[in-house]
């Protein structure tokens, strides 16, 4: 597969991983769009949003999410989780991802 999240989980890219464990990984971004910008990252693959039926997965990636915010300072200033699904919604590796995105001010609507 060529795949530049699966080649990041199997470790085969080097990327700055702040969070892991069996299920979910948490990298920064590499064109961080806030100054805190955080990917989290299912270690299975999925390409989009629609093909995962495991909500419980979906459930633990939301929580590392805000497990991660806690960790980063930014559980109470605000943050900010986007998932983009297909190109017109901003979709660029067709591996399901949430973005994490704090430390400064959203503006609305975001698109």
């Amino acid at each position: 597969m060529d795949c530049i999240f699966c080649k990041i989980v199997n470790n085969e890219i080097k990327s700055e991983k702040i969070y892991e464990d069996e299920d979910v990984i948490g990298i920064k971004d590499i064109n961080p769009q806030a100054p805190i910008h955080i990917l989290i990252i299912p270690k299975k693959h999925f390409e989009k949003l629609y093909q995962i039926e495991d909500t419980e997965l979906l459930g633990k990636m939301i929580k590392v999410a805000s497990l991660i915010a806690e960790k980063e300072g930014i559980k109470y200033s605000g943050y900010r989780l986007v998932i983009n699904t297909n190109r017109n919604a901003g979709q660029s590796v067709d591996h399901v991802h949430i973005h994490l995105l704090g430390g400064r001010i959203m503006l609305w609507p975001p698109g």
